[in-house]
């Protein structure tokens, strides 16, 4: 297939992903009155599983209490219902990486992405230096085989943000951030430290970005956004809020600020579908159908569109870096709500 084809046809189908995202029917009244005894029973059911581990190449992410655990869910009304702990802030991390794709491609249009970083998994580990070299030669072709969720195309879509300053960046990075979490987040300052005193292998990855034209300037500005912006604190509420602003075009369901156009927003979901959970992106999907993000500080996104945003705070992790009493849960409630976007709708 030649490119001008392939980019009609993608344009397209993104065009009929934007109208499914908006038509699908909403939870019920049946469906609502459901929601809290979903996620009571999933919290109950998963309080006490001791699976997994806290992540600990990041010193600050391993003194986090494995105990912590809250779930949330946003429907389109802006309710917000709870189990848990939803208030203690862990760190974002790299579910960071979808709302900073989210503002470059708000602010530059979906082909920025696509043609800059690329839209395709790499079927290599989160922060690989052999997939940047993998891909080096197909820089400038439209379609390097490379997604932003995984750190070299997370940096480099940090460093795609506009700005004459790195503290002009920063604004509009922390404010998107703030939008969709419909309140203004700061950054954990003892994780950012821990994790700008072990970056090292993020620093030689943005050097090698610059190096094959990924990043066009300045690579440590990147590095630190990048950095900065995987340490901003969230509790399990906020989350839930950012997941129900994608999961509703673009809009804040509690705060009713539209954060990001909708015609947008299916571009996002999309990456997170095939990206969003490292190693095991594809068994998450087969088994949900929820566009999701992980975070190795405890956090899980996942998104039903047009039914409801969902997250779950919970720090141990599973082989592949996703939490494993997230998973669970958010699997367990999806179902209970019918939440699959690929599930047959009751007629």
């Amino acid at each position: 297939m030649n490119r001008p084809t392939r980019n009609i046809r993608i344009g397209a189908g993104l065009v009929g992903l934007v109208v499914a995202t908006l038509t699908l029917p909403s939870l019920g009244a049946q469906s609502a009155t459901a929601i809290q005894p979903a996620v009571d029973a999933a919290f109950a059911k998963y309080r006490a599983l001791k699976e997994g581990k806290n992540a600990d190449y990041i010193p600050a992410l391993a003194k986090v209490d494995p105990n912590l655990f809250g779930i949330a869910l946003v429907t389109p009304d802006g309710k917000v219902y709870t189990a848990g702990d939803v208030k203690t802030q862990v760190s974002i991390q790299s579910i960071s990486k979808v709302f900073t794709m989210a503002q470059v491609i708000q602010e530059q249009g979906l082909d920025a992405i696509e043609k800059r970083i690329g839209v395709d998994a790499t079927g290599m580990r989160f922060n690989s230096i052999i997939a940047v070299e993998a891909v080096r030669s197909a820089v400038g072709a439209g379609a390097p085989e490379m997604n932003p969720l995984v750190n070299p195309g997370a940096i480099s879509a940090t460093s795609m943000v506009t700005g004459a300053t790195a503290d002009a960046v920063w604004s509009k990075i922390i404010g998107f951030h703030n939008d969709s979490a419909g309140r203004t987040l700061t950054v954990l300052q003892d994780v950012y430290k821990s994790e700008s005193d072990s970056n090292q292998r993020n620093q030689a990855i943005g050097a090698l970005m610059l190096a094959f034209g990924y990043i066009k300037a300045d690579w440590p500005r990147a590095v630190d956004l990048y950095t900065r912006q995987c340490s901003i604190g969230v509790n399990a509420r906020d989350l839930a809020l950012m997941a129900a602003t994608l999961a509703f075009g673009g809009k804040n369901p509690v705060t009713g600020k539209q954060v990001m156009d909708p015609a947008k927003v299916p571009g996002v979901l999309a990456v997170m579908s095939t990206a969003g959970l490292y190693d095991d992106s594809g068994k998450w999907l087969y088994h949900t159908g929820l566009p999701a993000k992980s975070g190795v500080g405890g956090g899980i996104i996942a998104v039903s569109p047009g039914k409801f945003g969902i997250a779950v705070v919970s720090p141990p992790l599973d082989d592949a870096g996703n939490s494993v009493r997230a998973q669970r849960a958010i699997a367990d409630i999806s179902n209970a709500l019918g939440g699959n976007p690929y599930a047959p709708r009751p007629r």
